[in-house]
C-alpha cells in the first residue's frame, strides 16, 4: 500500500519524507488556500516545491470544469515536472479529459468518487488514480469503506490498471481498514500515518527495556 499525504504545508510533507514511507502527495485548491498559497504563478511554484521534496507522485488539481479548459491547465501541469499527475474532477467534461489525457500518456487522478459507477467510468477513461472520499461519506452516515470494497470488486473483475486511492482518510484506522480491503494507496493527514506507530504496550515495553538497563549499567 503506498501512503500519500494530503496536504500543502511543505513542514509536514519533508517531516513525513524524512519517515522513510512516503509514496507522495495530494493537494487541492483548499488545502493551498489554508497554507495561504494564492495567485496561478505562486501555486505552479508550489507544486515544483513539493516535487522538489518528495520521490513520487504529486497530485495538482484543476480548477476549470470545461473540457477546453481542463486540457489547457492540465498540459500547463504536466510541464511543471514528471512527477505530477493531474488531478480531475469527475464530471462528464472531467472523463473527456482523462480520456484526453491517457492518450497522450499524461497521468490523472479522478477526485470527489462517491460511487462505483463513478469510479468504473474513470476506469474505463484511462484514469491513473481513482480517489474515492471515504471520510465524507462517512459524515453523511453513509459507509466509505464499503465503497472501497465495491471499486476494489469491480477492478478486480475486469482487471482494470487504475490505482485506488483512498481520499478524505480522516484516522488511522481508516488506514488499517483500507489496507486490508486492499485500496492501492491512502491519502490523509499526516496525523493519520503517525498513528500506525503508536501502541500501549510498545510504550510500556520500551519503558521496561531502558529501565533493566539503568539498573545494571
Amino acid at each position: 500500500m503506498k501512503f500519500f499525504i494530503d496536504t500543502a504545508n511543505l513542514d509536514q510533507i519533508r517531516e513525513a519524507q524524512d519517515l522513510g514511507v512516503l509514496d507522495g502527495v495530494t493537494t487541492n485548491p483548499s488545502l493551498m488556500a489554508k497554507e495561504g498559497i494564492t495567485g496561478r504563478n505562486n501555486i505552479l511554484k508550489h507544486y515544483v516545491a513539493i516535487c522538489n521534496i518528495v520521490d513520487g507522485d504529486v497530485s495538482a488539481e484543476v480548477i476549470a470544469t470545461d473540457f477546453e479548459g481542463m486540457v489547457r491547465e492540465g498540459e500547463e501541469l504536466a510541464e511543471l515536472h514528471e512527477q505530477i499527475v493531474v488531478k480531475v474532477p469527475m464530471i462528464k467534461e472531467g472523463v473527456k479529459a482523462i480520456k484526453y489525457f491517457s492518450d497522450r500518456g499524461i497521468r490523472t487522478n479522478c477526485t470527489l468518487v462517491f460511487s462505483p459507477g463513478q469510479a468504473l467510468l474513470a476506469a474505463k477513461a484511462g484514469a491513473t488514480y481513482v480517489s474515492p472520499f471515504i471520510g465524507r461519506l462517512d459524515d453523511i452516515s453513509t459507509d466509505g469503506l464499503n465503497l472501497i470494497a465495491e471499486i476494489r470488486l469491480i477492478y478486480d473483475n475486469y482487471g482494470y490498471d487504475t490505482q485506488i486511492l483512498a481520499a478524505s482518510v480522516r484516522h488511522t484506522m481508516h488506514v488499517i481498514e483500507c489496507a486490508k480491503l486492499g485500496a492501492d494507496v491512502m491519502t490523509g493527514p499526516l496525523s493519520s500515518i503517525e498513528g500506525l506507530l503508536n501502541h500501549p504496550l510498545t510504550d510500556i515495553g520500551l519503558a521496561k527495556f531502558l529501565a533493566d538497563y539503568k539498573k545494571g549499567n
